[in-house]
């Protein structure tokens, strides 16, 4: 992909490869994106490559493939704006003008329903392997076009909205390099932390 990525004021960007997904409405009149969330997916869980994910968020999973889906995701409707692969390939799936359904019950700083008000970014990832140098380069220069969108205000990951409940991105994401990446004030980060798994 170009080293350069936009989102078109239909809350589309041209950098990524469009794959809408019909998991999605309409925001709250009035409301626009603040909260940038960053997730990881791996389908099946620790399994990387594959269509599963994109599948998953068209409802179009086969769930008799794996006992994971059938167990877990059998008639689960979700979908996040973006996946970046670990080859760094981005996709979209959602406008980041509509409402994708990634946070599920969540709480940002006392404000609830976290996906009226935020745009999801997953990473192919689990919380047991480091992500790659290609997915950090490609969320800085989309979370960069994001801010240049849209008046976000705060970055944050999916455990920090629902603790207890998620654990992602996990251990392995490494909050400060992209703090690093972006050049973002300290400000955008509130729960920011070090890597505790190396």
């Amino acid at each position: 992909m170009s080293a350069s990525i936009a989102i078109a004021p239909d809350g589309w960007s041209a950098a990524a490869h469009l794959l809408p997904s019909p998991n999605a409405d309409e925001r709250p009149e009035g409301v626009v994106p603040t909260l940038v969330v960053i997730h990881n997916i791996s389908l099946p869980p620790d399994t990387f490559g594959g269509s599963a994910i994109a599948e998953l968020f068209q409802n179009a999973l086969d769930c008799a493939a794996h006992p994971y889906y059938d167990s877990h995701l059998r008639g689960v409707r979700v979908s996040a704006h973006f996946v970046i692969h670990r080859t760094g390939m981005l996709e979209q799936f959602v406008s980041c003008n509509r409402r994708a359904w990634h946070a599920g019950l969540s709480n940002f700083l006392g404000r609830e329903r976290c996906n009226d008000f935020s745009v999801g970014i997953e990473l192919e990832g689990s919380d047991t392997t480091p992500f790659t140098s290609p997915q950090y380069q490609v969320l800085a220069r989309l979370v960069t076009a994001l801010i240049e969108r849209y008046p976000m205000t705060a970055i944050a990951g999916h455990s920090d909205l629902a603790p207890g409940r998620k654990t992602d991105p996990g251990p392995y994401f490494d909050w400060a390099r992209l703090q690093s990446d972006t050049a973002l004030p300290a400000d955008y980060f509130p729960y920011l932390k070090p890597p505790t798994a190396r």
